[in-house]
């Protein structure tokens, strides 16, 4: 941008931020927008089973994200992964606990439990604290003890209020802390990573594909034929573009992480969460009762707590 100044001379007015952080911030804001509203794409495919749903994901991710990775250049980097057993091993178990993060994920939209969903994500941050104590060495100082206490108790309040563990919002928060945890052993491209992962899942998911297909009856040829190919067609795209789904954020966020900092992310990650939580009461009018509000609200002030206090250590470390 310029100015004029009272010599007449046009002069550059300073931005507000540089292009590379600009790229970083639009990278970031698209990421966690896909990311925010992907309950409605996964409701569009509700009356798809969820083990469905998620091979397909697996399948067309694998095509889409091999394409990046070959133009990005990092096809030695995938196929080495496989050459060197101890990163394996690691992708194995990171494997394991995405599959079953998507597949949570996409239950919970499918049983109109998206407000659980979204309390897991806000928990994640906080789970991370817990396991970079237990696994890592990391201490807790007071004000992350104060933001931990304030999850368990939400936890709590939401178990009084359904009767059971709000387990969706556990396996969530837990299942992609732990991978977090695990991939910071085997620190790869996410391209890279992604790609492996699905590489490891395609065979079970392109047979269990294979296996829908051919054993479909002759009574759903005729349902078929009844409601309109278009809606299967439908289907079938919003299946494909699950791959898309998956990995454009991924690649975004990637991009993200190299010009933005961790403050920046840090705060920017509760966009997706939060979009979660309005689209489940407004669009998909899911209850959220005084309890859910109280539980809701203590996560809340525990991760304000939590952004703060993580602001301030860095801001002390520079």
């Amino acid at each position: 941008m310029t100015e004029t100044s009272s010599s007449g001379k046009i002069t550059s007015k300073p931005s507000l931020f540089t292009p590379e952080e600009s790229r970083g911030l639009l990278s970031a804001l698209g990421a966690f927008l896909i990311w925010g509203v992907a309950p409605v794409y996964f409701k569009w495919l509700s009356h798809v089973s969820p083990l469905e749903i998620i091979s397909h994901r697996i399948v067309w991710s694998l095509i889409f994200v091999l394409f990046v990775v070959v133009a990005t250049k990092n096809l030695t980097h995938f196929i080495a992964i496989f050459k060197d057993k101890q990163k394996l091993v690691i992708f194995c178990a990171t494997t394991i606990l995405i599959g079953l993060n998507w597949l949570t994920f996409i239950w919970a939209i499918a049983n109109d439990r998206i407000l659980e969903g979204s309390l897991g994500y806000y928990i994640n941050p906080l789970v991370n604290i817990l396991l970079g104590m237990l696994f890592l060495g990391e201490r807790l100082n007071k004000w992350q003890t104060v933001s931990v206490s304030l999850a368990a108790v939400a936890v709590a309040i939401m178990t009084w209020q359904i009767g059971v563990l709000p387990w969706v919002s556990l396996i969530l928060a837990i299942s992609f802390g732990f991978y977090a945890l695990l991939h910071k052993k085997v620190q790869v491209a996410a391209p890279v990573g992604l790609a492996v992962e699905t590489t490891i899942l395609f065979p079970f998911a392109l047979g269990f594909v294979l296996y829908l297909t051919f054993t479909s009856t002759a009574g759903s040829s005729a349902e078929i034929e009844n409601t309109g190919f278009s809606r299967e067609a439908a289907s079938l795209l919003l299946l494909i573009g699950t791959g898309v789904v998956t990995a454009m954020p991924l690649m975004l966020f990637s991009n993200a992480a190299r010009y933005l900092k961790l403050t920046t992310i840090g705060v920017m990650q509760y966009l997706a969460p939060t979009m979660h939580m309005v689209i489940a009461i407004y669009i998909y009018n899911e209850p959220f009762d005084s309890s859910r509000l109280v539980a809701f609200g203590l996560i809340w002030i525990g991760l304000v707590i939590f952004s703060v206090d993580g602001y301030r250590n860095r801001k002390r470390m520079s």
